[in-house]
């Protein structure tokens, strides 16, 4: 079965699948949720869909029943707008007419939609309370003015002012940046050893992984040792297969539940981070010998080649583009390659050919690699190849 030759034979999703049920959810890699929706679409497909709310965030799909076991969203419960978006996934003209809704909790109170925006303290940092002070509380205002001075000591007025009219920081905690710059102030020595990170052996990244991981105690969904390993044991993504990564995790129990959400971690939370120490290095130390963006880079793609990363966003899984590009039909390690110029490869290619041309190829293979290409479409091609319609 293709989930257990490229995941975990072991896995809850393999399981389920055997027995026609699939599950969507934000942790897992997107590709594998487009294509359990399509196989749900399919008359010989899937039977069943076990979600949560993610269902309902640009998923096109509709049930002959829909079954709300539960009546929260984490730690809140279901609103009347997220209800009737649920239950609007049931029926389907042409096939099932009439939906049925089955909800085993209390029925939402039903409310007017009003549209209220405020401001979460999270984005205080990059807000101008003159413009905004009559939609801040007086709390916040005090605390806008509060960080900006306390930033303006630690980098100067005219630093933090250009950093901020850039844009360049990716965290939205201003408390957490505040500790870097802080912390790489008072104890500048401490942060020399950066530069580790750019190194491609992974043994030399410990000391530098650590520190910048203990700056955000317990967000990481592990310990920091664990964390740490994960990193570079993930640092082998494109060489080893998803298995065979998993074989290497085993020692501290990390299953390929828990191997997506820490990949998640690491492309998005930790690489945001990175990115800020980074930033802030590079202003208060006054150097570009300890510039890590080549590091930051590759952790955000998940240490694979970023248009392979990019293309999982379509559908189409990165075992299937290693084969494409181990047969030689596309250089994905080219650094000039970028999204719109794969996907126009892609189309120049042609399907038939990109099947019957790429090497060990299964039929589970060829049927994402059908329906991949269902979903891109040639607009027209323009000196730089960049016109391109991505269609669903």
């Amino acid at each position: 079965m293709w989930l257990s030759e490229n995941y975990d034979e072991n896995w809850t999703l393999t399981k389920l699948i055997e027995k026609g049920t699939g599950v969507h959810n934000g942790r897992l890699h997107r590709s594998l949720s487009q294509i359990q929706i399509k196989l749900f679409e399919e008359d010989k497909g899937l039977n069943n869909i076990i979600s949560t709310s993610s269902i309902i965030e640009g998923v096109n799909t509709s049930a002959e029943n829909v079954v709300i076991w539960r009546d929260r969203i984490g730690r809140y419960r279901l609103n009347d707008f997220t209800y009737r978006n649920i239950i609007g996934r049931g029926g389907r003209m042409f096939k099932y007419f009439i939906g049925q809704i089955y909800l085993l909790e209390k029925h939402p109170v039903h409310e007017s939609v009003q549209l209220n925006i405020e401001f979460p303290d999270s984005l205080l940092s990059d807000i101008d309370e003159q413009e905004y002070k009559n939609d801040l509380t007086p709390e916040q205002i005090a605390k806008i003015i509060s960080d900006r001075e306390d930033m303006y000591e630690l980098l100067g007025r005219d630093v933090y002012d250009r950093l901020l009219k850039e844009n360049v920081f990716q965290s939205s905690n201003l408390e957490l940046v505040k500790k870097v710059a802080s912390d790489i102030s008072t104890n500048p020595t401490g942060w020399r050893g950066l530069p580790y990170l750019n190194s491609s052996n992974a043994e030399e990244w410990d000391s530098s992984l650590y520190k910048i991981i203990r700056l955000q105690p317990g967000a990481w969904g592990i310990e920091y040792s664990k964390f740490v390993f994960f990193i570079k044991v993930l640092s082998q993504n494109w060489n080893k297969s998803i298995p065979e990564l998993l074989a290497k995790l085993n020692r501290h129990n990390i299953g390929v539940e828990s191997f997506f959400e820490l990949e998640r971690n690491a492309t998005f939370k930790f690489a945001s981070l990175l990115n800020d120490v980074n930033v802030l290095q590079k202003v208060i130390l006054r150097t570009k010998k300890m510039d890590i963006s080549p590091f930051i880079s590759k952790i955000s793609h998940a240490f694979l080649p970023s248009v392979v990363y990019q293309l999982e966003e379509y559908g189409l899984p990165r075992m299937i583009s290693k084969k494409v590009h181990e047969s030689g039909l596309i250089d994905f390690v080219d650094p000039e390659l970028t999204i719109h110029r794969a996907i126009y490869s892609f189309n120049q290619i042609g399907k038939d050919k990109l099947i019957n041309e790429t090497q060990l190829l299964d039929d589970f293979d060829v049927y994402i690699i059908n329906y991949f290409y269902d979903g891109i479409t040639l607009v027209s091609d323009t000196d730089n190849n960049d016109s391109l319609e991505i269609g669903s």
